[in-house]
């Protein structure tokens, strides 16, 4: 580092952004990502065993990516070489590429190459590092925010660790923050903040460190000195930082529970403008937009099922775009699964079939699989009977043929009863053709 970059490092310390000043130096002093940094955990071991491999670190904005990229050259005593995705070129990085190889063989000193959202490199820039990785010239330390197996070479992801990173929990945000408050390089100690605004500023950065860090300071810089020298930051100067009201809602309390349920009693009652008003009233407060999605899924089999198989489709659809763009971009698919399933026709059918033929099999478990049912498969099963009398649909006209499918001497239970809504008008026409054709009762009492 020359002279002129070492100030400029100095400055930064004392004047850059608050998240920058705060960067811890060691793996001690992180905080979050216990399942990959957690004591024995397998990230941590690589580092303090020095066993260097090329790794790709894969998670939201604000999770510690760089940081512990920073931290692992520090510790391994590596260099460490960052790279912008955007604007760096193929020819930018031959020349670091060439200057990692003269390190290792002037010094003996490895390179760790990083290379921040390394989805923003094209192909070229891709396929340029794997004579590198592939020679041990540099380590690849790439970081990414999008799914690494769909915006990352499959040869070059084939030789990376794929190390996936988790949005911090309020707890950790809240260590930060109060981190943040004793740190002398943060200049802070003559500020204080009560209890409601640090909640709500854990519960707004949607786990991503940087902007809690963002918004404390901003707070900090709003507060007015009291007559004691003090700034205190109250919950409306904590509004004010984040940009967001408070919204009365206990993720681990009855609120949550009161507006989930709510908002899936108004997608079932067929209201999209209030179930739209109750998802705008989770997502203003901070819920995980995974747990909405994944009750969207349950939901579109429960209350709607057959009536529009499409629902399913649809909810599955808005779970993985979520997981894909992250927030706050996800709340558009989500916002579309919603009043998809709310104006959807309507069917429990499948929901009560399920419970009504789980309560059947606890009142009759020792029922065996019929003869000619049975798997026929292997060698000698045939022998045994197995298969013996199975009629193949599919040899027969309409592609139905009369047989019992259930335990001998069960009554035919009644369990799946289609609605008369949307598709499932379809599918009760065609069981009560099958009807016809099987015959009251032929399974027998």
């Amino acid at each position: 580092m020359d002279i002129f970059s070492f100030h400029a490092e100095e400055e930064l310390n004392k004047y850059g952004p608050l998240a920058y000043r705060l960067r811890p130096k060691s793996l001690d002093d992180f905080v979050g990502q216990k399942h990959l940094v957690g004591e024995g955990k397998p990230l941590r071991r690589l580092v303090e065993n020095d066993m260097l491999l090329s790794l790709l670190f894969y998670g939201p904005p604000g999770t510690g990516k760089t940081t512990l990229a920073e931290i692992i050259a520090a510790e391994t005593k590596a260099a460490f070489v960052r790279v912008n995705a955007v604007s760096s070129s193929v020819t930018e990085l031959r020349q670091k590429i060439e200057a990692a190889r003269q390190r290792l063989a002037s010094d003996g000193k490895r390179t760790i190459l990083f290379i921040d959202e390394i989805h923003r490199f094209n192909k070229a820039q891709q396929d340029a590092l794997l004579p590198a990785v592939e020679k041990g010239i540099v380590v690849l330390i790439g970081a990414t925010t999008e799914n690494p197996y769909f915006s990352v070479n499959a040869p070059l992801l084939s030789r990376m660790r794929i190390f996936p990173f988790e949005p911090l929990s309020q707890q950790d945000i809240t260590t930060l923050l109060l981190n943040a408050l004793q740190a002398p390089v943060a200049n802070l100690q003559n500020v204080q903040i009560t209890g409601e605004a640090l909640t709500h500023l854990a519960e707004m950065a949607n786990g991503d460190a940087r902007a809690a860090l963002n918004a404390l300071e901003l707070a900090a810089a709003l507060a007015p000195v009291n007559d004691s020298g003090e700034k205190v930051i109250d919950l409306a100067l904590a509004e004010e930082a984040v940009q967001r009201r408070f919204v009365v809602y206990d993720k681990d309390g009855d609120s949550h529970y009161d507006v989930i349920s709510a908002f899936i009693k108004s997608i079932r009652g067929s209201d999209p403008d209030a179930a739209l008003y109750w998802l705008a009233r989770m997502l203003e407060a901070g819920e995980d937009p995974l747990f909405i999605a994944r009750r969207l899924i349950i939901l579109a089999s429960e209350d709607i099922g057959n009536a529009d198989p499409h629902g399913l489709l649809m909810a599955v659809s808005a779970a993985q775009a979520v997981q894909m763009i992250g927030m706050p971009e996800g709340r558009i698919p989500l916002a579309q699964a919603t009043t998809y399933l709310a104006t959807a026709p309507k069917s429990n059918a499948a929901y009560v079939g399920i419970e009504e033929a789980l309560a059947l099999v606890k009142k009759r478990p020792g029922d065996r699989v019929p003869v000619h049912l049975r798997d026929a498969s292997y060698k000698g099963a045939k022998a045994m009977g197995h298969g013996k009398g199975y009629l193949y649909p599919h040899d027969f006209h309409g592609h139905f043929v009369k047989q019992n499918y259930l335990p001998e001497g069960m009554k035919r239970p009644n369990l799946y009863r289609p609605s008369g809504n949307g598709y499932e008008v379809s599918i009760k026409k065609r069981m009560e053709q099958w009807e016809k054709l099987r015959g009251k009762d032929d399974a027998g009492e």
